[in-house]
């Protein structure tokens, strides 16, 4: 199994070498004021990348904080207001279903 995560790896990292080396070119980034940046196409792609990862992970971050909140807040109240949990196998019976779990 790790030797095939690593030809998957291999490859993704042929295939991601191979798609910068074809985009190599210069391209130029107009400002405002007539700023200009020269830089190559394969660098602009990833700095795009990065900055959508790092938006959707504060996205994904702020929504996590917030539950994980909610979470604590209903375990102080001691159960307040909670539906009762039963432990052990679930009780059934129909003529198609299996006597136990």
């Amino acid at each position: 199994m790790r030797a095939l995560i690593w030809l998957v790896r291999l490859f993704l990292f042929l295939v991601l070498f191979g798609f910068a080396l074809k985009n190599d070119e210069v391209v130029v980034l107009n400002f405002f004021f007539g700023r200009q940046w020269q830089v190559p196409l394969v660098l602009v792609i990833l700095l795009f990348v990065v900055i959508g990862v790092l938006i959707g992970v504060s996205a994904t971050l702020a929504t996590v904080y917030r539950q994980q909140r909610e979470i604590s807040q209903l375990r102080g109240k001691g159960g307040e207001g909670m539906p009762e949990v039963r432990s052990g196998a679930p009780v059934v019976s129909g003529p198609d279903l299996p006597e136990s779990y």
